[in-house]
């Protein structure tokens, strides 16, 4: 939530939920990234959660070898079949995939983080000429790798065409600490969500400040993750305000002819007023 309003895609790995429950009747997140679990491949159970949530970034898997980087590639033109507008990466992991891989149909994972195999592994001027997303590090990681695949060379090799970055380290520390530019700070008691939102922000400011980050941001094409009433007031609780955004994303919120958009705790209520009141969903 805090990374989407910050500006971020949300996503997450094939094996993992979003972590919403029946609580958060308020809050509707696009399911925008989709990685592998790079640990534990399964091609066949990414499929499944791909067809699952239809996600417009997806890491389909590492390719260690020709065959491999044929396999997803076959995969991918499938898949581009009934999806023709998402992006889909692979991340080479030996010098013959890159051979395999159709440059007009698959983005190459630039791995930058924890994996066996990193990029530079293999030479960041195998990537240049081609749409790279780059798989982890923190931010200033992930800077020297774009500086590496885009800086003009004396050979005058094309540069790589960066397309995206991917991070959840905010996530992961966000119980002690936070990002920023000059390491992780301690959150001094920040609940972990403050602390997320805090990397969040120190991350986008530090990309802004590098003028790498996307004029379109993913909450201006998906709208808001959260639907906010007219007026912050319980409709079923005597008009008393809505006093947290946690209360608001637990909120039943419905949008009607003559009243506009309107907040209510209990789904009970909300169907009781709506009766008494005659209220049209619009």
């Amino acid at each position: 939530m805090e990374a989407f309003k910050s500006g971020f895609l949300p996503g997450n790995r094939e094996d993992s939920s979003y972590q919403l429950t029946e609580d958060h009747t308020n809050v509707r997140l696009p399911q925008g990234f989709l990685d592998n679990n790079y640990e534990d491949p399964d091609l066949d159970r990414f499929l499944k959660e791909f067809y699952n949530r239809e996600p417009q970034v997806a890491v389909i898997g590492d390719a260690y070898n020709r065959e491999q980087a044929r396999e997803y590639q076959e995969v991918i033109d499938d898949l581009l079949d009934d999806y023709p507008r998402r992006r889909f990466i692979v991340a080479p992991k030996s010098e013959e995939a890159f051979d395999v891989l159709d440059p007009e149909t698959t983005t190459l994972g630039y791995a930058n983080g924890k994996s066996d195999i990193q990029a530079e592994d293999l030479g960041p001027a195998k990537f240049r000429g081609r749409d790279v997303h780059l798989l982890g590090g923190n931010p200033v990681e992930a800077y020297s790798a774009i500086e590496k695949l885009t800086q003009p060379t004396i050979d005058g090799r094309p540069p790589a065409n960066v397309v995206g970055y991917d991070c959840n380290l905010p996530l992961r520390m966000a119980y002690w600490e936070y990002w920023t530019p000059d390491g992780w700070q301690d959150n001094a008691g920040m609940t972990p969500r403050e602390t997320a939102r805090r990397s969040y922000r120190e991350i986008k400011q530090y990309l802004q400040e590098k003028d790498v980050w996307p004029a379109t941001e993913p909450r201006e094409l998906y709208g808001p993750a959260v639907r906010e009433p007219d007026d912050m007031i319980w409709m079923d609780d005597g008009g008393d305000p809505i006093g947290t955004i946690e209360d608001l994303e637990k909120a039943y919120v419905s949008e009607y002819e003559d009243k506009g958009k309107l907040a209510f705790q209990s789904k009970t209520q909300k169907e009781f007023i709506e009766h008494r009141e005659g209220l049209s969903q619009i």
